[in-house]
């Protein structure tokens, strides 16, 4: 123990000198790795002036926070031989630096009726519905009584980011939007931030520093989370009696206990005060940002999510059956992907608990849960033949915390290990072994109140009345379409038998034509034939005439 100590002090002791060498700031003063990165965006890189950071009041932040769902992760596939293991390049850093983020002061809009999905940003309250032939859905669902985030069909009512109800409505959900908070669209105030710790990371990982290249890692996701900090939160503190007696009577207290005659340690819940004017959120609680980020985030890893090939994700991570293409490949550019592993054999039991054996050789093994020292490879094969199966197994913990007396304890415990099967996607077998999932259906319009219920039969008679027009319209343009085919149809014909006519007479007329040029070539040729004969013969009399003339006549007398 005293080792560790020793050693975990002198690593903070490097890393103080670390962060004051770069950024000028003491760690000791900070109590998270998320509040140390707020403190160095701020003095940095944050432009207040151009940019300032909207802190929600209760109103807002109790409706934004529903729209706070997190990352998304699931098992689709079980079982899988030959994959491929990804994973993005920092996936959120890259989000807040590319994409646009709510910027402003939000308006709230109490009956979004009628108005165009497209020209909204912000965050909406919608009524939507999920086909069940999408068979990885894309919209989350908080089903509150198995307390966990799933993705399901169905007809159910949320708070959503207002991108991600456009990117869901393209893939063929039903969205109506009820009412909500609308922001103004702004580009990322994260641009700077991003950029400069990426290429710093990437300059230490060119010169082999790996703990550099940690450390701006580090803070590049660290930052995000800080803005989704929930207001109601647990404050530890000592004091003394007098505050010790007021705390009791008027605040969600967990525990107190007494360290010296006036001194208390107590612990208790912070901005829980019903009173609609009470609120004391930190000063850097922006939900909004942090809600729009993971939001993003999403949507950015759908493409890859919803490929027939994908057997498990995890946030930024997709194990896939084939390879991904070339051009989305880059170990060093934020925001492409990596090949992480790839893997010979691997089970993908439920989200965070899987195995598989790479190509090279490794066994890679995770497991949620407090009993990961005895779950091994063996284990994994027998669960997933026997999913039902479990066992109860002893657990050490030496490092367990009492809350009441915050001293540090040794505890035994026994725990069972197995699986919680069709809490997020319902198992599929074939002849007893499990071979796929199918996504959870679900129909809850309990969060409605009676006008939002109103509002969505109203909109849902007007969506079955468009539907219908359009129906009507689409059999219009069907028998138009139909009907054009028809006149095509005939007027190629048409055209076929004009151009079958044209050749026949252009045929003919070549045909009369050669046999009239053959016609009037031997007629040519005859003429001049006689022509010849006639020249000849001309010939021959001239020359007979010639010799006519040299011969005396009868009584002519020869000259001497």
């Amino acid at each position: 123990m005293k080792q560790d100590i020793l050693l975990l002090g002198g690593v903070m002791q490097k890393a103080q000198e670390i962060y004051w060498k770069l950024y000028k700031v003491d760690i000791e003063s900070k109590i998270t790795l998320s509040s140390l990165a707020l403190s160095i965006f701020r003095m940095k890189y944050y432009d207040a002036s151009n940019w300032p950071i909207h802190i929600p009041n209760k109103n807002e932040d109790s409706f934004i926070r529903r729209a706070y769902y997190g990352g998304h992760t699931d098992v689709y596939k079980p079982y899988g031989e030959d994959l491929y293991y990804y994973d993005v390049n920092s996936l959120y850093p890259f989000v807040m630096k590319e994409f646009p983020m709510p910027g402003g002061v939000p308006v709230w809009h109490g009956n979004l009726e009628g108005k165009d999905l497209d020209s909204m940003f912000g965050f909406i309250e919608a009524y939507v519905v999920c086909p069940k032939t999408i068979k990885k859905p894309f919209l989350p669902y908080r089903d509150n009584k198995k307390k966990t985030l799933i993705f399901p069909t169905g007809e159910f009512v949320g708070v959503y980011y207002c991108e991600e109800l456009k990117y869901a409505r393209g893939l063929g959900y039903t969205v109506i939007p009820i009412s909500g908070y609308l922001f103004e669209r702004m580009e990322s105030p994260f641009r700077d931030f991003v950029s400069s710790l990426f290429e710093s990371r990437l300059e230490a990982r060119i010169s082999g520093n790996e703990a550099m290249s940690y450390v701006y890692k580090i803070l590049m996701n660290s930052l995000y989370g800080r803005f989704g900090i929930n207001p109601k939160s647990t404050t530890t503190e000592v004091c003394d009696k007098d505050r010790y007696k007021h705390l009791i009577r008027h605040s969600e207290f967990i525990f107190g206990d007494m360290l010296s005659e006036n001194n208390y340690i107590v612990a208790y819940h912070s901005n829980t005060e019903k009173g609609s004017d009470y609120w004391n959120p930190p000063n850097n609680s922006a939900v909004q940002l942090a809600a729009a980020i993971t939001a993003s985030a999403r949507i950015y890893m759908y493409p890859y999510i919803s490929r027939e090939d994908c057997y498990y994700t995890d946030t930024d991570s997709v194990v896939l059956g084939q390879p991904l293409p070339k051009e989305v490949i880059y170990s060093s550019v934020l925001g492409k992907f990596k090949l992480e592993d790839r893997v010979m054999k691997g089970y993908f039991l439920a989200p965070k608990s899987y195995c598989y054996i790479a190509i090279g050789g490794s066994n890679i093994l995770k497991y949620k849960g407090p009993a990961k020292n005895q779950v091994n490879q063996e284990w994994v094969e027998s669960q997933y033949a026997d999913p039902s199966r479990t066992k109860q197994v002893p657990v050490e913990a030496n490092f367990r915390i009492d809350w009441h007396t915050l001293n540090i304890i040794k505890k035994d415990t026994m725990v069972r290990v197995g699986l919680q099967q069709g809490t997020k996607r319902i198992p599929v077998y074939h002849r007893d072994v499990w071979v796929d999932t199918d996504p959870i259906d679900i129909q809850d319009l309990s969060s409605l109140d009676h006008k939002g219920k109103q509002i969505i039969k109203s909109l849902g008679n007007a969506l079955i009345q468009l539907k219908t027009e359009n129906q009507i319209l689409n059999d219009k343009l069907s028998k138009k379409e139909r009907e054009f085919a028809e006149r095509d149809k005939e007027m190629i014909s048409l055209f076929d038998a004009k151009k079958n006519t044209d050749k026949r007479m252009h045929t003919q007329y070549t045909t009369e034509r050669q046999k009239s040029l053959t016609e009037e070539r031997t007629l040519l040729d005859k003429e001049e034939q006689q022509q010849e004969q006639t020249d000849v013969t001309n010939h021959t009399l001239e020359e007979k005439t010639k010799k006519d003339k040299n011969i005396p006549k009868k009584d002519e007398k020869i000259p001497p």
